[in-house]
């Protein structure tokens, strides 16, 4: 492809608000994880909870919108100016020019749930006000964003798991190619709800420890809440970083378990080393899928051996923020174009005893070296692959 520029981006995760206060936790090695409850609800996990949301001033205008998921969309929107920076890409290249593309996996479910306690006790009917088709519908914050910002470009949501808001970018990148837009919005937001909490649970993939990709005795995941934005543009007049290459792939091996080989993730990313003309070697790090359950940590650590052998720089960022689901991949592509500015690869956290049956180059320390080029891992349920190649802007 040809690569694209980034003319921006932003991240709000637990670790704060925007990329300043995102990469002085990544350099300290910092984690934003703390053990919490939810909603009332404990499962004796750790979270990676944002703060500001409850006490967010909304707008009134977008009063229909107000659910956790927007409030959390509207500060990544707020964060580094972005919101500014989207409306002069709108007035650059006219708003029916710039799409919008995110990815999340419950949206504003946890509206939905508040409601479902406040039902009427004799019909059963729901709250009037709930707007469903402004807050837990799945295109809602698609939706917000383009009617916030004015955008009339296409829109739409992908919902994909943990591998949605990697997706979008390969999206935005062959509209552009294509001509139907000269610009995107892309990225993703997903917030905590009890639907997530309950069910990662409920399938024995939540550890009551903090997340330790890696770790001989890793047990599962730490759940966070994030929204990470980037503007892609054609002919980005001063680009942060440039958009090489996106690989796809679908194995569908199973509905929650990865294949154990990691056969789809190793196609991801040679789709996206090809895309981007670069060999293995050209990559510097690797910020990795990573979520620290036995299972998906083993078959990437297979997967990225067969692709990059055991030498690359790799580490996953997932022990600072949790596992932010719709919105990690947006959050590791920023992470990725923050260590490419920084000339940094932020250490794994949380590994006690690295597992001996895992052999990529995984950092315990970072890494402080000029960065040329770096991948991003995103894998979701049911078999769903990306992976993006970011470069430094030369």
């Amino acid at each position: 492809m040809t690569p694209l520029g980034v003319s921006d981006f932003t991240l709000v995760t637990a670790l704060g608000h925007g990329r300043a206060a995102n990469w002085a936790a990544l350099a300290e090695g910092r984690s934003g994880l703390v053990r919490a409850e939810f909603e009332g609800t404990t499962l004796g996990s750790w979270l990676g909870v944002v703060d500001g949301l409850d006490t967010l001033d909304w707008p009134q205008a977008f009063a229909a919108f107000d659910c956790r998921n927007n409030r959390l969309a509207e500060l990544g929107l707020r964060s580094d100016g972005f919101a500014v920076r989207a409306t002069q890409a709108a007035q650059r290249w006219g708003a029916e020019r710039v799409g919008v593309f995110l990815g999340t996996s419950t949206s504003g479910i946890l509206q939905t749930e508040r409601a479902y306690r406040r039902r009427d006790p004799a019909s059963g009917a729901l709250p009037a006000d709930l707007h469903y088709p402004e807050t837990h519908n799945t295109y809602s914050a698609a939706r917000y964003l383009r009617t916030r910002l004015g955008l009339r470009g296409p829109a739409w949501v992908v919902s994909t798991a943990c591998s949605s808001s990697a997706k979008v970018f390969a999206d935005a990148a062959r509209l552009i190619g294509l001509g139907v837009i000269d610009a995107a919005v892309v990225g993703g937001v997903d917030s905590l709800c009890l639907t997530t909490l309950c069910g990662f649970h409920s399938l024995e993939l939540l550890s009551t420890d903090v997340c330790r990709p890696w770790d001989a005795q890793r047990a599962g995941l730490s759940i966070g809440e994030a929204a990470a934005f980037a503007l892609l543009e054609r002919d980005a007049a001063a680009p942060r970083a440039r958009l090489l290459g996106a690989g796809e792939s679908s194995d569908g091996h199973h509905m929650s378990s990865p294949h154990p080989e990691g056969a789809g993730a190793v196609l991801a990313m040679r789709a996206a080393l090809a895309q981007a003309g670069l060999a293995p070697e050209a990559i510097d790090y690797l910020n990795l899928h990573g979520t620290g359950t036995p299972n998906n940590d083993a078959a990437e650590d297979r997967a990225v051996d067969a692709v990059f052998g055991r030498a690359l720089p790799c580490s996953s960022t997932k022990g600072y923020t949790g596992h932010t689901l719709g919105a990690a991949g947006g959050v590791e592509a920023a992470v990725a174009m923050l260590a490419l500015e920084h000339g940094l690869a932020p250490a794994g956290l949380h590994v006690q005893t690295p597992d001996p049956a895992l052999h990529v180059n995984y950092l315990r320390e970072p890494l402080r070296r000029p960065l040329a080029t770096v991948a991003s891992n995103s894998f979701g349920f049911g078999g769903s692959n990306a992976c993006l190649v970011f470069g430094a802007v030369q």
